[in-house]
């Protein structure tokens, strides 16, 4: 990282959970690990994913991206803002949790095998539920609105 670190490193961080933004401190924001902007992969099990999105610089990365992961989520307000902490819970076609996390921004990105899932999401209490399946060559997208 250059001198100076992260442009506002406080912007809306939440110091209990380190969601939204990043700062100079915080190894899994844009640009401190991966450089163009990624945000760091994550792994839970065999799943890898991804999540942020809240600066210019890592949605670009993140959009960009999509193409090359089996499944893109996205969580946005009805005015198009963008949501962060939002719950996220993927469960496969034989009822099984393969992912429990919370994002850190409005996009995420999932590495899981191709089949059929089924995608829970919850944000200021109010949750919503979609069923996605992930081709062997393809990539699936799930939208969300609050």
């Amino acid at each position: 990282m250059q001198p100076g670190g992260a442009k506002g490193a406080t912007n809306g961080m939440n110091p209990t959970n380190g969601t939204v933004g990043g700062t100079s401190t915080d190894n899994s924001s844009a640009g401190n690990t991966n450089g163009g902007g990624m945000p760091q992969v994550q792994q839970q099990g065999g799943v890898e994913y991804v999540s942020g999105g809240v600066g210019l610089d890592e949605s670009k990365a993140l959009q960009a991206a999509r193409s090359q992961w089996p499944l893109s989520l996205r969580f946005t307000g009805r005015n198009a803002e963008f949501l962060a902490d939002v719950h996220v819970q993927i469960v496969d076609a034989h009822g099984a949790s393969v992912l429990d996390t919370t994002s850190r921004g409005p996009y995420m990105l999932v590495r899981v095998r191709p089949g059929r899932y089924t995608v829970h999401v919850s944000h200021d209490g109010i949750n919503k539920t979609s069923a996605v399946t992930v081709g062997s060559n393809g990539s699936a997208r799930a939208s969300f609105i609050w």
